[in-house]
C-alpha cells in the first residue's frame, strides 16, 4: 500500500522513515496518527484452531525424521537434543531465584527444558518426556510473578510456557491445562498492557522484538479461551514489532552487534515464522529494507578461526549453531548462508551446543536441507551501512590461514555501543591477532553500583575499561573520550583481489579533538592487511595515541613490533611518520568494577602532533613470509 505525505507517495517504510527525520516530537505525532493505519488487519478469527500450531504442526514431525534418517549431520543434532532432553529429568524442577534485577536466567532455562522436552515428546512419543515438561511448567506457573520489571523474562517465560502447552496439550491433563493456560494470561500477557512494563513496545532494539516475540506466543496458545485478549495481543505485535525490524535498514547490518542479533534476530524469526504459518502472511513485514539481507551479516561477522567480531555488548565466543540462519536460507533460497553453520556441525561432539535453548527450532527450519549440499559463498567483501555501519572482507572462505579483517564505523550512541569508532579486527594463519574484548558481564558492575546503561557524553559506563576508545583498536587524542553524538558511516569500499578495502570519515568522533580524521583499511594483495590514517590536526598541539589489543606476546622496537602466538608470528610496522615510539600498554584493571584481562596486551605508539599539521601515515599488519612495501600507499580518496 502506498500513501502520501506532504504531497509525496511512500510506502509504510518509507514514512516512518521520513518521520524521523522531522524531529523527535514531530516524528512521534506523526507516527501516532499515521502508523495504525499501516499494514494488514490481523483476522480476529484464528485460521488453525487445533493444536500443535506454533512452529511444528501435526504431522511435520515427519519431516525432521526424515531429513534424520538420510543426512548424518541432522542425526548427530537431533540425538544431542534427545540426549539432553534425557538428561533435564534428572534436574532438579526450576525454582524462582532472582540474580539483582534479573529472573533472565531461570526464564531462559524454562525455555530451553520445556522445548527440548517437548521436543522430544513429539518426535519419541514417550511419556516421561511430556510429564516431566508437564512438571515444569506446573512449578514456574505457580510463581508468584515473572519479573515484570524485566520484561525480557516475562517474554521468555511466556515463550517457554506456550510452546509446551500448544505441543503438549493433547497429553496434559486438564488441571494442568488450566493452570499453565491461566499463567499465561495473568503473569505473562496481562502485565504487558501495565504501562510501567511495556515500553518495549515502542523499543527499536532487541527488547521489542523478544518481548512481542513472547507475548504473540502467549496469544496464539491460549486464543480460544482468551479470544479477545489473544487478538489484541497479536494485534499489537504485528503493529509494533516494525520498529525495531527498520534496524536493519538498508542492508542487514545489525547495530547492536553478534550476539545481539543472535538473541533480537532469533526471536524476530520466531515471530515471524508463527504468524505466517497461522496466517498465511508475514503482513508485510519481511519487506522491510535489510531484514531479509540480514542474514549476510550474520555469517559474514564469523572470521576464518570461527571467532566473532565481537564490538560491542554483543559477546563473541566461537559461535554456535544458530537456528535463525536456517529459516533465512529457506526464506531467500540461499543455501549458501550456511556454509558457516555447516562448519559448527563438524567440530565435534554436538551436545557443547545444548545450551542454546532454540536449538531444537534448527530441526524446524532446516528439515528442507541437506548440509553435505551447501556451496561455498562467492562474496568476500560484506558492507552494511545503518546505524552502526561495517565492513567485513576475508581472502577465502576454505582456506584456514586466510586473512580476515573486520572494521567498524558508527556511533557510541547505539543500544549496547562501545567507543569503538574506526576500531578493527584481523586474522591471519589460524590466528586472531588484532581483538576486542567485547563486554563485561552487567550484573558485575551493577552490583557495584555503576549505571551502565547511560548515553550521554558524561554517562558513567564510560568508565568502564572495556567499553571506551583507550582499549580498542582506534586512536585517541589528549587522553580524551570519543564523542558520543558523533556518527560516521563507510564511505567508500571495494572488493578487488589486489585491494579489498573499507574507509570512514570519522571526524564527528572527535569532534574538537581534531579537524579532520579519515581512516581506512585494506586486505593488499590477498597477503597482508594496511590501516591508513588521514589526520588534518587542530591549532594546537595534539598528543596521539595509536593502540591495538591483542591475545598474542609482543615485543617492540625501534621500528614495529613482532606478536606471537600458537606458533605463528605477525609483524607490525609503520611509514609515514618520525620520531614514534613503539610501545606497550597494561589491560590490568584499576577499579575494582572493571574485569581482569588475562593473557591480553596493548601495542601502539604515540605522537606529538604540531598544530594544524596534516598527518598521513600507515601501518602493515604484515604476517609471517611478507614484507612492508616499499612506498605508502596512494591517498585515501585514490583508493
Amino acid at each position: 500500500m502506498v500513501y502520501k505525505v506532504s504531497g509525496v507517495n511512500m510506502d509504510k517504510n518509507r514514512i516512518k522513515a521520513w518521520t524521523m527525520g522531522q524531529g523527535w516530537l514531530i516524528g512521534t505525532l506523526i507516527m501516532l496518527i499515521t502508523y495504525p493505519l499501516l499494514g494488514q488487519e490481523v483476522p480476529k478469527t484464528l485460521p488453525v484452531k487445533d493444536h500443535p500450531r506454533i512452529l511444528l504442526l501435526k504431522g511435520e514431525e515427519s519431516m525432521i525424521k526424515k531429513n534424520v534418517e538420510t543426512d548424518p549431520r541432522w542425526e548427530n543434532l537431533h540425538t544431542a537434543i534427545m540426549q539432553e532432553a534425557q538428561s533435564i529429568i534428572h534436574e532438579d524442577v526450576l525454582e524462582r531465584k532472582q540474580i539483582g534485577r534479573r529472573l533472565l536466567s531461570v526464564s531462559r532455562e524454562a525455555l530451553r527444558r520445556i522445548f527440548y522436552l517437548s521436543y522430544a515428546y513429539r518426535m519419541s512419543g514417550e511419556q516421561l518426556f511430556l510429564k516431566r515438561a508437564e512438571e515444569e511448567m506446573l512449578a514456574v506457573s505457580r510463581f508468584s510473578d515473572w519479573n515484570p520489571s524485566h520484561f525480557l523474562d516475562v517474554a521468555e517465560m511466556t515463550m517457554a510456557l506456550s510452546i509446551g502447552y500448544d505441543w503438549l496439550f493433547d497429553g496434559l491433563s486438564k488441571a494442568s491445562k488450566r493452570t499453565i493456560k491461566d499463567a499465561i494470561v495473568q503473569l505473562g500477557i496481562k502485565p504487558s498492557y501495565d504501562e510501567e512494563y511495556n515500553w518495549f513496545l515502542s523499543a527499536t532494539h532487541n527488547w521489542n522484538q523478544v518481548c512481542n516475540a513472547g507475548m504473540l506466543y502467549g496469544a496464539l496458545a491460549i486464543y480460544e479461551e482468551e479470544p479477545e485478549l489473544a487478538h489484541k495481543t497479536i494485534h499489537r505485535a504485528v503493529e509494533t514489532i516494525s520498529l525495531a525490524m527498520e534496524d536493519y535498514q538498508p542492508d542487514g547490518a545489525y547495530p547492536e552487534g553478534y550476539g545481539y542479533w543472535a538473541y533480537g534476530t532469533t526471536f524476530n524469526v520466531l515471530f515471524l515464522d508463527a504468524i505466517e504459518r497461522i496466517y498465511s502472511t508475514d503482513f508485510g513485514l519481511n519487506e522491510v529494507p535489510g531484514f531479509l539481507e540480514t542474514a549476510g551479516f550474520f555469517k559474514n561477522m564469523s572470521g576464518v578461526t570461527g571467532y566473532s567480531f565481537n564490538w560491542g555488548d554483543a559477546g563473541g565466543g566461537r559461535g554456535s549453531i544458530t537456528p535463525a540462519m536456517y529459516w533465512f536460507a529457506e526464506k531467500n533460497q540461499e543455501p549458501s548462508l550456511l556454509w558457516v553453520e555447516r562448519g559448527q556441525f563438524d567440530r565435534g561432539d554436538l551436545s557443547r551446543f545444548t545450551s542454546n535453548r532454540i536449538l531444537p527450532a534448527a530441526m524446524i527450519w532446516g528439515k528442507n536441507f541437506s548440509l553435505d549440499k551447501i556451496p561455498v559463498p562467492e562474496r568476500k567483501v560484506w558492507v552494511g551501512q545503518g546505524a552502526n555501519p561495517l565492513a567485513l572482507m576475508r581472502t577465502s572462505w576454505t582456506d584456514p590461514n586466510a586473512i580476515y579483517l573486520g572494521f567498524k564505523a558508527g556511533s557510541a550512541s547505539v543500544n549496547h555501543g562501545h567507543m569503538d569508532i574506526g576500531s578493527f579486527i584481523m586474522e591471519a594463519n589460524g590466528v586472531r591477532w588484532a581483538m576486542d574484548f567485547g563486554s563485561q558481564n552487567y550484573e558485575s558492575l551493577e552490583s557495584k553500583g555503576i549505571a551502565l546503561f547511560g548515553r550521554t557524553q558524561d554517562a558513567e559506563r564510560w568508565s568502564v575499561f572495556r567499553l571506551n576508545n583507550f582499549v580498542h583498536n582506534t586512536l585517541t587524542f589528549d587522553g580524551e573520550l570519543q564523542r558520543v553524538d558523533g556518527y560516521a558511516k563507510i564511505d567508500k569500499y571495494g572488493d578487488e583481489e589486489n585491494l579489498a578495502f573499507a574507509q570512514s570519515d570519522i571526524s564527528t568522533v572527535y569532534k574538537d579533538q581534531v579537524e579532520q580524521f579519515q581512516r581506512g583499511v585494506a586486505i593488499v594483495d590477498q597477503a597482508y592487511v594496511l590501516v591508513r590514517d588521514e589526520i588534518n590536526n587542530k591549532s594546537g598541539k595534539t598528543h596521539m595515541r595509536w593502540n591495538m589489543l591483542t591475545s598474542a606476546n609482543v615485543e617492540v622496537s625501534e621500528d614495529g613490533a613482532t606478536l606471537t602466538k600458537d606458533g605463528k608470528t605477525l609483524t607490525l610496522r609503520m611509514m609515514g611518520l618520525e620520531n614514534v615510539k613503539w610501545q606497550t600498554y597494561s589491560t590490568t584493571p584499576t577499579t575494582d568494577y572493571d574485569a581482569p584481562n588475562p593473557g591480553t596486551i596493548m601495542v601502539g605508539f604515540e605522537y606529538e602532533a604540531e598544530a594544524d599539521e596534516n598527518i598521513n601515515y600507515e601501518v602493515y599488519l604484515l604476517p609471517e613470509g611478507t614484507t612492508p612495501p616499499s612506498q605508502m600507499l596512494n591517498p585515501l580518496k585514490d583508493w
